[in-house]
C-alpha cells in the first residue's frame, strides 16, 4: 500500500492549491483520511480529516484551516483532495496525508504519504 501525494507547489498569497493523496496497490478497504502538515523542526498537525461515510463523509478541520480549505475524497479512485484557498505565508510547510488502509491480511493500519511542499510566498 502506498499513498501518493501531489499538488504542491509555489504560490502567491491569496492564492489556491488543490492537494490529492491517492491510495494505491492491494487493499480491501480506505478508511478515515486526514492532511498534516509540519513546520521545520516541528510536529506534524491536523488540518483536515475525513471519514468514509456516507455524504461525502464527516469532515473535521483545524482552526486555522476552517473557511478555507475544504477536504473532500472520491471513493472509487480511493483518493483525497485538500482545496486550498486564500493562502498566507505562514501555510507554509510540507503537507502529508494518511490514511487507514485494510491490506489483504486483514488488519487496518495506518499509512503516511510522502509529502508535498506548499510555499506561499510573493
Amino acid at each position: 500500500v502506498q499513498l501518493q501525494a501531489s499538488g504542491g507547489g509555489l504560490v502567491q498569497p491569496g492564492g489556491s492549491l488543490r492537494l490529492s493523496c491517492a491510495v494505491r496497490g492491494n487493499f480491501f478497504g480506505v478508511y478515515d483520511m486526514a492532511w498534516y502538515r509540519q513546520f521545520p523542526e516541528k510536529q506534524r498537525e491536523l488540518v483536515a480529516s475525513i471519514n468514509n461515510g456516507h455524504n461525502g463523509g464527516d469532515k473535521k478541520y483545524g482552526d486555522f484551516a476552517k473557511g478555507r480549505f475544504t477536504v473532500s475524497r472520491d471513493n472509487a479512485e480511493n483518493t483525497m483532495y485538500l482545496q486550498m484557498n486564500s493562502l498566507k505565508p505562514e501555510d507554509t510547510a510540507v503537507y502529508y496525508c494518511n490514511a487507514e488502509v485494510r491490506p489483504p491480511d486483514g488488519l487496518v493500519r495506518n499509512y503516511w504519504g510522502q509529502g508535498t511542499q506548499v510555499t506561499v510566498s510573493s
